[in-house]
């Protein structure tokens, strides 16, 4: 009888690391989630800004309305990885695809800041200096929520992989590890597209 009691509270104990592993591994895949989810909010409101930006600029830079398309493409491209990697956070090539776009989006944006500088009137224009403000803002919040992103899939990452968790992951639907969202060259995109005037 207590040879039989001692199997069975082993054999309970085992249940009980068994779930308690594969519940810490929800809870941390949920935390990253929900962090993906803070930069989906501020990224939407980015893109929602950056077509009233180009807007206001249209009627002073009617002559380089090539700078104006490739602003509206690299933000729908941007837009489109957004929603890419919406469906499934950590999936590494969303992420991928949503780095490359953020960082044409980037590169947009700062060939529309030149185009700017050349028209003292556009840089005086409130609406666009209150837009501008509310950008630099929105990047601010992006890096933050990106950094909680980030920190989020490390610590599933790490506890994914930890023996003798890696195990249990590969056995009930844990089998790879979440991507960062990265971007090329970070001390450049730390900052946010200067839009002075």
């Amino acid at each position: 009888m207590l040879g039989l009691l001692i199997v069975l509270a082993i054999l309970l104990f085992a249940v009980f690391w068994f779930v308690s592993i594969y519940n810490q591994l929800v809870v941390l895949k949920g935390r990253y989630q929900n962090a993906f989810a803070q930069i989906e909010v501020q990224l939407k409101r980015r893109y929602d800004l950056i077509p009233n930006l180009v807007e206001i600029a249209k009627g002073y830079l009617q002559h380089e309305n090539k700078t104006l398309i490739a602003v509206t493409e690299a933000r729908n491209a941007a837009l489109a990885g957004l929603k890419a990697a919406t469906i499934n956070p950590g999936n590494p090539a969303a992420m991928s695809q949503l780095a490359d776009a953020e960082q044409q989006l980037h590169q947009a944006l700062q060939a529309f800041n030149i185009q700017i500088e050349a028209y003292p009137e556009l840089k005086a224009n409130d609406t666009l200096l209150q837009l501008s403000e509310e950008l630099t803002a929105t990047e601010n919040r992006v890096a933050f929520a990106r950094q909680g992103f980030n920190d989020g899939v490390t610590s599933y990452n790490i506890y994914r992989n930890q023996f003798p968790n890696n195990i249990i992951a590969q056995r009930f639907g844990h089998t790879t590890d979440a991507s960062l969202l990265e971007i090329e060259n970070p001390q450049e995109y730390r900052q946010a597209p200067k839009i002075s005037f």
